[in-house]
């Protein structure tokens, strides 16, 4: 398959490169890092990045604006994206032939050439192992390639602490450290903090619930965040805190935007992405989102992952 989708990319003059709404790390790292490797192997190629942007991942990359007529004979490529309503930019689907590289479950089975590996701990380590079939062919791996893939492996390990990262994932971090990268600058630019972010953190701390079955959960309403000065994507990203406190099994993170409320599952051992689904979501086993309509949705939600841990 790694082959199939070089060829493709060889075969094909204009490139566009998709990925998920709301962009982590390996989002970008592995869209930007695959242009970045495409920009320096072909030159003569026209290779663009799509989607909305994140301002707090802008220092890694800044996304294209592409026409619509440009993708009538274009290869479009959609990274780190399990769900087709979960592309940004749903023009993905205009193109001349559709490439899905990705970690997470296969539950949507789209796109004419499709590779899935959920043993990767990040779809920018994939795009490493793409790098490593094509680069006895024609593949350059610049230096500013290395740094987003190893920012988008750095931020789906959690810094190399979950349980995804392998032997492999080591070995390909210390490759693309040996490219010259500066990882110091780029820690601190990943997990830099906001004073009005830190001051929600303290408030997320003090105010969390914890069930006697090891269900955790917060809610962050519109008004908090209007308190705190803080965007839904900005409170989403604290999911993280409440994994370090004694007796959580499994914790939820309920952050309500306009129209809907974000649902952020994250678990210490217990699988569940299946919970994620039942609410139209998925992810990885302890690792998913979804979204729901009400408050009072979110209280189902609640009760079912208090029900998942009192089972376990």
């Amino acid at each position: 398959m790694k082959q199939q989708i070089l060829d493709e990319i060889h075969q094909n003059e204009t490139i566009i490169i998709h990925r998920h709404v709301r962009p982590d790390p390996d989002a970008y790292g592995s869209q930007c890092g695959l242009a970045e490797i495409l920009k320096a192997s072909y030159p003569d190629k026209r290779i663009y990045v799509v989607g909305e942007s994140e301002p707090s991942l802008e220092f890694l990359y800044k996304m294209d604006i592409v026409e619509d007529d440009m993708y009538k004979d274009a290869l479009v490529i959609v990274c780190d994206t399990a769900n087709q309503a979960r592309v940004s930019d749903q023009r993905y689907k205009n193109g001349k032939k559709l490439i899905k590289i990705d970690h997470h479950p296969n539950d949507d089975k789209y796109g004419d050439l499709l590779w899935v590996d959920t043993t990767a701990s990040a779809t920018s380590e994939m795009i490493y192992d793409l790098f490593l079939v094509g680069k006895e062919n024609r593949l350059i791996l610049p230096k500013k390639a290395a740094q987003l893939l190893y920012a988008g492996i750095v931020g789906d390990t959690g810094r190399f602490l979950f349980k995804s990262t392998t032997e492999k994932t080591f070995r390909y971090a210390s490759a693309l450290i040996s490219e010259g990268i500066e990882f110091t600058p780029l820690y601190d630019e990943l997990y830099k903090t906001k004073r009005n972010v830190a001051k929600l953190s303290g408030y997320v701390l003090q105010n969390f619930n914890l069930t006697s079955s090891g269900a955790a959960s917060m809610n962050i309403s519109k008004e908090i965040l209007r308190e705190y000065e803080v965007t839904a994507s900005e409170a989403s990203q604290l999911v993280g805190l409440l994994g370090n406190i004694e007796g959580v099994k499994s914790w939820v993170f309920f952050v309500e935007e306009e129209n809907q409320i974000r649902v952020r599952l994250r678990s210490k051992s217990l699988i569940i992405n299946g919970l994620a689904k039942k609410y139209k979501g998925g992810g990885h086993p302890l690792a998913s989102g979804a979204s729901v309509d009400s408050w009072e949705e979110a209280d189902h939600v609640l009760k079912d992952l208090e029900a998942l841990c009192q089972g376990n």
